[in-house]
This record gives structure tokens, C-alpha cells and sequence, in this order.
């Protein structure tokens, strides 16, 4: 008999957007998702049910590489992404926006115009003894922005051991993470995240859930809040490119064009599931189109929607919608883009 043993790291969202994970070992390794059971959690203590009837269900939808134990021999360690489930152990949880993407892409008109992702990723780096961005002055005064934007040198670049890793540990998980920079702000990074919707969503998330672990180890907190820092300082966005397979094709920037009205009919639907605290940061000012009017253009990083200079040239291509925050959940993101579009 095998002495082998196989550690399954549970991850799921909870009621605010938090990442929760409990860890189980089993003695069989599950290569379909379809394999690992269900599991459940106390609701209670995450805002997900009331403690008289506490338990919720997670339903494991995709499996990872787990980066943060490899030397084990005798363990074999994944980490796996899950679903909330209802007691009946069949019905989504209220908090499961992952099962209403699911649904509406399962529609063939929807999967035919083969919607494709991709999510900057920005977010803060908090020092959690002074509790400011790292490289902030202890009086917490923004510096002046623009020597940190992609930058190199240990007067302009925080943090960068901690993205590294996190850069690293993805790739090993079989998140597709596709690129990594030092953004605007002192403190602040970005980090891309591609792919068709169910697998950049879930990569999204589950990149997000790594950072985590990986800052715990640098003793580093990680700001998803749109405008953590107020005054003369960039807030952190969750810009997300879009393409359907019509819009990639020859001609298709025409398509794009034929979705600005629609993305402008439903710019407060949009924006309602676009992340708390959005208009801390949408305010027209520091890289950011006004809350509450719709705009576009080409190159534009002060509109609702960017189109790139190359995908007007090329007359095909994706469009930016740089409107999500960071704190937005990613699902539900995806799901309004594709159902406005491409429903």
C-alpha cells in the first residue's frame, strides 16, 4: 500500500470578498474535479449563514498546483478552487456568482462568440506597522507619482521580492498569469491575468488567494480597496480587456464600435457590480473617466473604455473597460460584460 498522502487546500469567497481555505488530506489522488467531495464550512464566521443552521457547501470546480509546499514527499499538495453550496448540497449559495457565469455561458449563442478576458490586476502593498503603502513616508503624505511607474532601484521600487514570488508561485499553481509591472503609485502593483471567461475568472481568483499566502510569509498586508490612499494618488482599478472572436477578426473594430452604445445604455448596471467604494476612485481625475458619465477613445486612459492605438490601426482587436475597481468580484464583472454584449 502507497504511503502517499494527498493535501487538499479548499479555497472559497466569502460574503465580502475574502478568501477562505481549509485543508484536508485524502488518500487517493482525485484527477477529475468531479471526483473530490463536497466539503462544508461554518457560514456563521465568514457572513455566509446564520449560526442556527451554519453550514454552507463547497463544491471543488477546478484544481491547482499548490506553491507553497513542494519538499513534502510523502505529501502531495493542491490547491482547490470551490463553489458555495447550499445544505441541500445541489443548489448554488447566494454569494456563488461563479454558478450564475457558468449558467449564462452554457447558452451555445453566448460560448459561440467565444468571450475572451483579460484583468489588470492592481493593488496596494500596505507596511502593516505603519499601516501606509510600502516606500510611503511615515507621515503617510503620498509621494509624488510618476518615478515608480514600472520602475527599478531600491528608491523606486517597493516590494518587488513579494511580487516576484507571487509571480512565480502562479505560474507553478497553472495560474496563466501573463505579465507583472510596478504601477503609478508608490507601493502599488499590477499583475495580468488572461484567459477565456470561466479560466481567467477562477485564475483571477485564485491569483488573489496565492498573493495572500505569499505576503503572509513577507509580513506584508495586500490592499484590494480602489482608494486607500486619499489626496494626489492613483487608485487601484481592475481594467478589464474584452474580445469576442468578432472583434479579433478582420474588421471587427467596427464590432467594437457596435458595443459602445449598448455598454452606455447600462453604464449604472454595470457600474453597481463594479466593486465598493468605486466612486472613491472613479472621480475623472488620476487616470480615471468621471462616475457618472460614459465616455471612450482611443488611447484615452481618462474614459470609460479604452481602445488601443494598435487595435485602431489593425481594425481588430479587444477594448479596455476601465471602469471595475479592485474590490470588484470578477465573475460578476465578466457576467455583465458578456450578457450586455453578448446576450
Amino acid at each position: 500500500m502507497s504511503t502517499t498522502k494527498f493535501r487538499y487546500e479548499y479555497v472559497w469567497i466569502d460574503a465580502d470578498n475574502n478568501l477562505r481555505s481549509k485543508s484536508r488530506i485524502l488518500n487517493d489522488k482525485h484527477s477529475n474535479i468531479s471526483d473530490l467531495p463536497l466539503w462544508n464550512f461554518d457560514g456563521s464566521s465568514t457572513g455566509q449563514a446564520p449560526g442556527i443552521d451554519s453550514e454552507v457547501y463547497i463544491k471543488p470546480v477546478k484544481i491547482y498546483k499548490d506553491p507553497f509546499n513542494t519538499d513534502n514527499k510523502i505529501v502531495s499538495n493542491y490547491l482547490v478552487l470551490c463553489e458555495t453550496i447550499n445544505p441541500d448540497m445541489i443548489t448554488p449559495h447566494n454569494s456563488n456568482s461563479r454558478n450564475k457565469l457558468s449558467k449564462l455561458i452554457e447558452n451555445i449563442n453566448i460560448s459561440n462568440q467565444e468571450p475572451w478576458f483579460g484583468f489588470e490586476m492592481e493593488f496596494f502593498m500596505i507596511n502593516n506597522k505603519t499601516g501606509f503603502p510600502l516606500g510611503f513616508p511615515e507621515n503617510g503624505e503620498p509621494p509624488k507619482q510618476g518615478q515608480f511607474y514600472c520602475s527599478n532601484g531600491s528608491n523606486n521600487c517597493f516590494g518587488r521580492v513579494v511580487i516576484e514570488a507571487h509571480y512565480d508561485a502562479c505560474l507553478y499553481a497553472g495560474v496563466n498569469i501573463v505579465g507583472v509591472n510596478a504601477e503609478v503609485a508608490c507601493g502599488q502593483w499590477e499583475y495580468q491575468i488572461f484567459g477565456d471567461s470561466l479560466n481567467s475568472t477562477d485564475d483571477a481568483w485564485m491569483s488573489k488567494y496565492i498573493l495572500s499566502r505569499v505576503a503572509e510569509k513577507h509580513n506584508v498586508d495586500i490592499s484590494w480597496h480602489p482608494k486607500p490612499i486619499s489626496g494626489d494618488c492613483n487608485g487601484s482599478g481592475m481594467h478589464t480587456n474584452f474580445s469576442t472572436i468578432s472583434m479579433r477578426e478582420n474588421g471587427g473594430l467596427q464590432n467594437i464600435l457596435n458595443t459602445l452604445p449598448k455598454l452606455e445604455s447600462k453604464h449604472k448596471e454595470h457600474l453597481d457590480v463594479y466593486g465598493t467604494d468605486n466612486d472613491k476612485r472613479l472621480t475623472g481625475e488620476h487616470e480615471t473617466a468621471s462616475i457618472n458619465q460614459f465616455s471612450w477613445g482611443y488611447a484615452d486612459r481618462g474614459r470609460s473604455i479604452r481602445i488601443g492605438k494598435m487595435v485602431e490601426k489593425n481594425g481588430k482587436g479587444y477594448f479596455e473597460d476601465r471602469r471595475p475597481a479592485s474590490s470588484c468580484d470578477m465573475y460578476l464583472v465578466a457576467y455583465k460584460l458578456i450578457d450586455t454584449i453578448c446576450s
